[in-house]
């Protein structure tokens, strides 16, 4: 299994570019088979998630063609198979997105309960409740998801969907499932995110009728099929936030590009309020740290407030900061595992159910340290970055499931970081 080893007490200067999204990217690559023609994605980033996508559409039919480094060409004319085996989807919590789009198109899904994170309870109800007001019989045995449309209709029905709670990928599963619906479909309570607009822009190029992506009201008007179209994915904005605070947390001087500060307000926000210089430019950004941050207090909430998935770099930032600062976690019960890893790096942290309480150090010190989900590597990573000697971090395939290249991006920063095998 691989680690990271990291040198720390290195300032990281220099220019480095962000790729794409992969919580736009996974979502996309379902929605290539909703239509027979061929789907040609620019900027889909080389990620573990990714490839684990790619595998389970490819053993549904989808011919898979790459072209270059960035760009994937996805044909499913000759789906025949839908199907989402365990065994492939056991590591990716995201695979429940072909449940929609399966049960749209072919009529019929036979879907894994999803794995992915340990991070708490990320409930399917809200998927299988919406898809079953639009028709669909749905029976949930052996660890599979069952469904098909019901009453021997060719298509699903359009109809109001209000769900309990804000689920981006719920969101994504049921607009994309309305895509090919009989009649209008409107989700209430909908996701806001950046990725749900960034899916429904590549829907409408394939001849979806989508009105009110970002908002909390979406609504979908069903169409008797989607062509095939080109569309490129969005930039990562929680790549660019933590490559934004591994900067600021070594009082570096970055410039971040082929991104954009659009869909990073909150962040840009608190990390000017920790004292950065940053510049918004049309495709860039550049930060400039002071010689200390200042600690700087956060609530998780769904966006466009402060993101569940950058929880875990600000708390790394907070641990090396001047004062006090206390961080709130209110989406995922589980997401404070990395603190009793930052603790043993020296960081003073106290947790209280969902709030922990950070009060920075002068200095970290590297120790061997364990990765428990995605983001907690990221906050392990920075840690390491500013720690005295040497960090080296367990675990590390949590990493590649969300940050392409990683040791080799923060190596054009000026940081020493290689991969132990």
């Amino acid at each position: 299994m691989d680690k990271l080893l990291i040198e720390g007490g290195r300032r990281l200067a220099g220019e480095v570019a962000i790729s794409g999204a992969k919580n736009a990217a996974l979502p996309i690559l379902c929605a290539s088979l909703l239509s027979a023609e061929p789907l040609h994605l620019r900027n889909v980033p080389q990620l573990r998630d990714v490839a684990t996508m790619l595998r389970l559409i490819e053993q549904m039919g989808v011919q898979v063609s790459r072209e270059g480094t960035s760009e994937v060409v996805l044909d499913s004319r000759n789906l025949d198979n839908p199907l989402a085996p365990y065994d492939m989807v056991k590591t990716m919590r995201a695979s429940i997105l072909v449940l929609g789009p399966l049960l749209a198109r072919h009529g019929e899904a036979r879907v894994s309960l999803p794995g992915g994170c340990a991070i708490g309870a990320r409930p399917v109800e809200q998927h299988i409740r919406g898809l079953q007001a639009m028709g669909a019989e749905i029976q949930v045995e052996h660890g599979y998801i069952h469904a098909r449309i019901a009453g021997g209709r060719r298509r699903l029905q359009g109809t109001r969907i209000v769900t309990d709670m804000v689920t981006v990928t719920g969101t994504e599963n049921l607009m994309m499932a309305a895509v090919l619906a009989d009649g209008e479909t409107t989700i209430e309570n909908a996701a806001r995110e950046p990725e749900v607009i960034d899916l429904a822009d590549c829907l409408v190029s394939m001849g979806a009728r989508i009105s009110g992506a970002g908002s909390d009201r979406i609504r979908v008007y069903g169409v008797e099929r989607l062509h095939g179209a080109s569309h490129t994915v969005m930039a990562d904005r929680i790549e660019t936030g933590t490559y934004l605070c591994a900067a600021a947390a070594t009082g570096g001087s970055v410039r971040l590009t082929h991104t954009s500060a659009a869909y990073l307000d909150v962040v840009v926000d608190k990390l000017l309020d920790a004292g950065c210089e940053i510049v918004a430019e049309r495709e860039a950004i550049r930060l400039v740290a002071p010689r200390r941050l200042k600690a700087v207090s956060v609530r998780t909430s769904p966006y466009p407030a402060f993101p569940t998935d950058m929880q875990a770099q600000f708390m790394a930032v907070n641990c090396i900061a001047e004062g006090s600062a206390v961080i709130r976690e209110t989406i995922f019960e589980n997401r404070f595992m990395h603190a009793v890893e930052l603790i043993r790096l020296g960081a003073d942290i106290r947790i209280d159910a969902s709030n922990a309480m950070v009060t920075g150090v002068e200095k970290l010190q590297g120790a061997t340290v364990m990765a428990t989900d995605l983001r907690a590597s990221a906050s392990l990573v920075i840690a390491g970055l500013v720690a005295d000697g040497e960090t080296l971090i367990d675990r590390i395939y949590h990493l590649d499931r969300g940050y392409e290249r990683i040791e080799e991006k923060l190596g054009q920063l000026g940081a020493i970081v290689r991969r132990v095998r």
